[in-house]
């Protein structure tokens, strides 16, 4: 299909099966499909509206015989919480995910700075986690030039939203675009917000500039923080669940991996350290040797910082990303992704991203750059590995939360104020969500997307696309069902995995190699005095022969020197 063309399906994860099943592929339902060919949007609870009236139906209690028993029971079901991408997350919340306020968790508290040579908002003020009295709170030079003194800001509840979003009349539909272009005299108004007078905004209140019906320009000031009420509202119990949108961490990893492989690389186009970094430091009045330097041929010098790694430190560590050997199945071939003539990684994945991350960074830039930013990979490292754990205790999660804080205070020390893009912030969320949600693995995205792979493999006729994932999801789902009852035939239950090991029998084949054999043979000669140590190994721990060695009493040989037990 064209790039262009979107198509949201909805996928609906029952999480009363075990673990191990329930984000299988062959366990998801594909609950609808919402056709391209652009993305619903804002719009997307009129498609959403099927959905709901049948999970109003299901938290009544629907009638549903049970096979096993042979008699019939009122089946319930509720919604837990979605699993989306962060511009989605915008389309089920209400909350736009863009701008000044864009945090959902930190809501009108969100700490954000406009830049104004990079054009764009960043997102810092992570002293607020910190304890009360922390000397970070008071070091404004090394920060963003402020002195800290305010609490963390507190998620808000259900409660609070339904409160928040009272009154708030979305119209759904997209507005009619004219191919004319309006004169000056045309009746009628718009509403355009003011970006010049963006670093001026207020926590409370938006600012507007009103073109009235006179041609006179008016600003005024609204509330505006919610763009609609969800339509998960309508459920009778969406209100008091503690956590109704997820934060993804797959996403968010692979962000904050892509700012410092292009930051550490200086990569054209991905760095978040460039001229126009350094001169919002300027404006900032901080870190003052980093201030770029005019030239006299009106150009200006930039002095390297304590991220950026010279030519030979990109080398070591790009050849050391080269020559990388993982086992088989652990991560995609990250060579393929190494340029060491232009010393740039391109074409990573998000998975790729979350190797890198959590094993290779830490070990890759040990001799590549300075002990304080190695430091502050580690403990990113360290981070995502313990978040991303199969079991999570509570008591730890508290302490990773606090961690995750000073890690981003250190950020903040050393990176430019660019660096800190509304993914980076949302880092000092995933602690608390997975105190609610539990482990990530049910929570994040790489099912999804996986399964959104497979669905686009179900599209033969390109015209059709959404009548092809129909049919094609019908039919897998048949041949599933069928697939569990059959008997001696191979299917996607059964079937042996890639590197299946044969197992010996230890009556059999004494000495078992505990695998089989990959590649072609070669033939080794062995030194003789290696051959002598293997058979005394063998003779003095085998098990088999353990009845052997209590009498103590071999024949020796002597072979070339060499004196062999028999």
């Amino acid at each position: 299909m064209s790039s262009t063309y979107s198509t949201w399906p909805v996928v609906l994860v029952p999480y009363n099966l075990p673990p191990w099943m329930c984000m299988k592929q062959s366990s998801l339902i594909l609950s609808m499909v919402i056709p391209g060919d652009k993305s619903p949007g804002n719009d997307i609870d009129i498609f959403l509206q099927p959905l709901i009236d049948e999970l109003k139906k299901l938290w009544q209690g629907v009638d549903a015989f049970d096979a096993f028993t042979g008699r019939t029971l009122k089946l319930h079901a509720a919604l837990i919480w979605t699993i989306n991408d962060f511009p989605a997350y915008a389309n089920v919340s209400g909350w736009s995910t863009k701008g000044r306020i864009a945090c959902p968790c930190c809501g009108d508290l969100t700490h954000s700075y406009w830049l104004k040579h990079g054009g764009k908002f960043c997102y810092m003020g992570h002293r607020r986690w910190l304890e009360a009295n922390h000397p970070f709170r008071h070091q404004n030079n090394q920060f963003d030039g402020t002195i800290e003194l305010r609490s963390a800001p507190i998620p808000p509840t259900g409660t609070e939203v339904l409160k928040q979003t009272h009154g708030t009349n979305y119209i759904p539909g997209k507005a009619f675009n004219s191919s004319k272009k309006r004169g000056r005299g045309d009746v009628g108004s718009s509403v355009t917000q003011v970006f010049e007078d963006a670093d001026n905004f207020e926590n409370d209140d938006s600012i507007y500039e009103q073109k009235n019906d006179d041609g006179t320009n008016s600003v005024s000031t609204q509330k505006q923080l919610w763009k609609k009420r969800s339509i998960f509202f309508e459920l009778p119990y969406w209100e008091y669940n503690l956590l109704r949108h997820n934060l993804d961490v797959m996403h968010i990893e692979k962000n904050v991996c892509d700012n410092l492989i292009g930051t550490m690389l200086n990569l054209e186009g991905k760095t978040k350290d460039n001229l126009k970094a350094r001169l919002d430091l300027k404006d900032m009045g901080i870190r003052q040797e980093l201030h770029p330097k005019e030239q006299p041929n009106d150009k200006y010098f930039i002095p390297p910082a304590c991220y950026t790694m010279s030519t030979p430190e990109k080398d070591l560590f790009l050849t050391v990303l080269k020559n990388m050997k993982v086992p088989d199945g652990y991560a995609s071939n990250i060579s393929r992704c190494v340029n060491l003539k232009e010393r740039k990684l391109t074409n990573l994945k998000s998975h790729d991203g979350h190797i890198l991350m959590q094993d290779i960074f830490p070990l890759a830039l040990r001799s590549s750059t300075q002990k304080q930013v190695l430091a502050i990979v580690t403990q990113l490292s360290s981070f995502f590995k313990a978040l991303c754990s199969k079991v999570l205790d509570p008591k730890e999660l508290d302490q990773l939360e606090s961690n995750v804080a000073l890690t981003l205070c250190h950020m903040e020390k050393i990176f430019p104020p660019g660096f800190f893009t509304i993914m980076v912030h949302l880092l000092i969320h995933l602690a608390a969500e997975a105190k609610l949600g539990g482990p990530v693995h049910y929570r994040w995205m790489y099912p999804i997307e996986r399964y959104l792979v497979r669905l686009k493999e179900y599209v033969r006729n390109r015209a059709y696309p959404e009548g092809s994932i129909a049919e094609g999801y019908i039919a897998d789902e048949c041949l599933t069902f069928c697939s569990r009852y059959l008997e001696g035939v191979e299917t996607a239950f059964n079937r042996p995995q890639r590197n299946y090991d044969i197992i010996h029998n230890a009556e059999e084949y004494k000495f078992s190699s505990g695998g089989r054999f990959v590649g072609k043979a070669e033939s080794t000669v062995i030194h003789h005095k290696l051959l002598a140590q293997a058979h005394r190994y063998v003779l003095l721990h085998s098990d088999l022969i353990s009845e052997y060695r209590r009498y103590r009493n071999f024949f020796a040989y002597i072979v070339d020197g060499v004196l062999y037990y028999v």
